[in-house]
């Protein structure tokens, strides 16, 4: 039941019945950063599955804000919450945890979703495949191996509270182009988790799911306002302050920025300068 598996035909009302009932007695992990993309992977997960477990990770990123939000959130949400200490800082590799590199700025121009003409937002085969991104296009705030790192440790979470489902908030549409945003490397975790846990090799499937895989920054916030998001709670920026306000220049800022924008929603992101 990989979400990205293409489907040869469309699910009857009764398969989809079926599979909701299903889901409604199984319980999902999902990673909470704090941001905007993955709080709503939170109440699309709240509304689909029995229990949730969100599951943040003091990693030696810049700042500690996104990590206050996370809490915040996970108590409105009122699920539990449990935040993971492991020093990704030491590697270095990403402005991120590195203080002595710097923070781009963001260039729209730059962002793979500029690949596609506004048809491809609503067409998967289109956006599926983004191997002609260029390497050199990769800003400096990939972090090596991030999202392998925090899956992995969202594995072993799942196994312990005997959860179906891991749930990601990554997009091929509306990202900087990092590579471990991609449906192929999704399908292929996947396909590791369960050949390398008990729960998979006992018949306990494991999936991971990707409810934002294919849709635009706008679609997303339009998806967690239905789902009842505050995203004023949220903080998406690479180099927020001690208090959580926002720079508004980098990669995502602006594009959070651009999807509210593109949404017709008020921006409620609280920035360092009113000018930003």
């Amino acid at each position: 039941m990989t979400q990205i598996t293409a489907q040869t035909s469309s699910p009857s009302p009764k398969d989809n019945a079926d599979l909701a009932a299903l889901h409604k007695s199984q319980n999902a992990v999902v990673l909470l950063s704090g941001g905007l993309d993955s709080v709503t992977c939170l109440y699309w997960a709240k509304a689909r599955y029995a229990s949730v477990t969100a599951v943040s990770f003091n990693y030696g990123q810049r700042h500690n804000s996104e990590l206050v939000a996370a809490k915040a959130i996970a108590k409105t949400a009122n699920v539990n919450h449990r935040i993971i200490d492991i020093d990704i800082a030491q590697l270095g590799g990403s402005s991120l945890t590195d203080h002595s590199m710097t923070v781009p700025d963001g260039d729209t121009d730059k962002f793979p979703s500029n690949n596609h003409d506004d048809s491809d937002v609503n067409n998967i085969d289109n956006v599926d495949n983004v191997d002609n991104v260029d390497n050199n296009a990769i800003p400096n705030t990939y972090v090596p191996a991030r999202n392998t790192i925090f899956l992995s440790y969202a594995l072993a979470v799942a196994e312990v509270t005997d959860a179906n489902h891991i749930v990601i908030g990554v997009s091929s549409v509306d990202y900087s182009g990092y590579p471990d945003c991609r449906p192929e490397y999704i399908a292929a975790f996947e396909h590791m988790a369960n050949l390398a846990t008990k729960a998979g090799v006992t018949g306990h499937h494991l999936s991971i799911q990707t409810p934002l895989q294919h849709l635009s920054k706008a679609k997303t916030i339009e998806l967690g306002l239905a789902l009842g998001v505050d995203y004023g709670q949220t903080i998406s920026c690479y180099q927020a302050d001690a208090n959580g306000l926002a720079c508004g220049i980098c990669d995502s800022c602006v594009l959070r920025r651009q999807g509210f924008a593109q949404a017709g929603v008020a921006d409620p992101t609280r920035y360092q300068s009113n000018e930003s």
